[in-house]
């Protein structure tokens, strides 16, 4: 037994017939073509599969596909807009926020999640080491210390607040 269902993914619509069983991260790599998001644990303990649902945060080994019907998915392929990287996608390179790069959009997904809804980062503040680092719990880096990772967040969140500053300017 199959299920229609149609995602929309970074602006661009899926549809699909599927079994009820299939995972959102399958989907998104195998039906839609987007490897960007990685598989790792497939039991929410690493966080690679991170992905933004409806403008939050999840990981997509604990979704179902069924259960995004109809929904908003931005994956880490989405979050550069015109050919300009993200904010976060900048920062994790400028700060040197990977070693292998497996949970690298995960953590960017984690971040950009960070980011967008952190009441520091909408106050227009730089969230400190501490609320980054909670904020990124349950994505798991199994090459680096952090440091360079926490980094990246605080050069993501700075670049932010800059250009809100502009365009409120």
């Amino acid at each position: 037994m199959t299920k229609d269902i149609k995602i929309k993914i970074n602006g661009v619509e899926h549809r699909a017939s599927v079994e009820p069983r299939l995972l959102l991260v399958h989907f998104l790599r195998e039906v839609a073509g987007l490897t960007g998001t990685h598989i790792g644990c497939e039991t929410s303990l690493c966080g690679a599969c991170t992905v933004m649902l409806e403008g939050r945060a999840v990981k997509s080994c604990t979704v179902l596909a069924v259960q995004a019907d109809g929904a908003s998915v931005t994956t880490v392929e989405g979050l550069a807009q015109s050919g300009a990287l993200h904010p976060v996608q900048e920062g994790f390179w400028e700060e040197h926020g990977l070693q292998c790069g497996y949970c690298t959009p995960g953590m960017i997904m984690a971040a950009a999640d960070l980011l967008e809804h952190s009441p520091a980062a909408a106050a227009g503040a730089t969230p400190g080491d501490l609320e980054i680092r909670e904020g990124l719990g349950g994505n798991i880096c199994r090459c680096t210390g952090y440091q360079n990772i926490v980094a990246a967040v605080r050069s993501a969140a700075r670049k932010m607040n800059r250009r809100k500053k502009a365009v409120a300017a």
